[in-house]
């Protein structure tokens, strides 16, 4: 049994992954949100999971490396400083960070990675993604996550091959773009599509979240894993066997 504390508790997702440490049979440590003592909640908890804020994830990594404690991060939103930030606390603890802790959508990323890596650019890569009316940041990181995927096994940056929020008079599709297109609406879960489209035939690898249960299983799932592994940074393909 493990003392899985979150930080983020009082969100949505904070609710689903109380829930799903009982029923993984581990034990939940507590919760801490804005103004909370971070540092209690670390030191009375085995591995910490967090699906918080950009804005609080510094001060949380920072009580993590203090007490020397593991932690699995599903925040989504991330900057570049805050990937810097977890380089940098992975050097001293376990880290595991991704933009989607589902099993299932990590099972498409990597059938992503594999479609891309045996199809050229002849080949158009577009992602769709759709949320619920409240979600705050676009691309989701899912979105993100598979076009990383995508990029790997295309063997490019990203970064330099991205196209989002097209509008207007765009020109024609840059050969070799990742395209990024987001919806916003409902109660949507989450749902994400890759389209790989070549001259007259379609390949669409979809995958539709229910509800956020999936999210707090493999955060839960995930953190059962990394409770064991040693100093570095992770992913979800280590959790899958990968």
């Amino acid at each position: 049994m493990t003392a899985i504390g979150i930080i983020g508790s009082k969100g949505r997702m904070g609710q689903a992954l109380v829930a799903a440490i009982a029923e993984a049979g581990h034990s939940h440590a507590g919760g801490a949100d804005q103004g909370d003592d971070i540092a209690a909640l670390v030191a009375a908890s085995d591995i910490l999971v967090d699906f918080s804020s950009p804005a609080a994830l510094q001060a949380t990594l920072d009580a993590c490396v203090t007490a020397n404690k593991p932690i699995v991060i599903g925040t989504t939103g991330l900057e570049e400083t805050h990937h810097n930030a977890i380089d940098q606390a992975a050097t001293q603890i376990p880290v595991l960070q991704t933009g989607n802790t589902s099993l299932g959508v990590n099972m498409l990323a990597a059938l992503v990675e594999q479609a891309t890596s045996k199809l050229g650019d002849d080949w158009d890569i577009e992602i769709i993604e759709m949320h619920h009316r409240h979600k705050v940041d676009a691309p989701s990181g899912t979105a993100k996550l598979l076009g990383e995927a995508a990029a790997r096994g295309r063997g490019i940056d990203l970064a330099a091959h991205r196209e989002s929020g097209r509008d207007g008079i765009t020109g024609a599709r840059a050969k070799g773009a990742i395209g990024f297109a987001a919806l916003r609406g409902g109660t949507v879960a989450g749902d994400h599509t890759v389209i790989l489209a070549s001259n007259e035939e379609r390949i669409e690898l979809t995958h539709r979240a229910e509800n956020r249960m999936i999210f707090a299983r493999g955060a839960v799932k995930a953190a059962g894993w990394l409770a064991g592994q040693g100093v570095g940074r992770y992913g979800m393909d280590g959790v899958l066997g990968f």
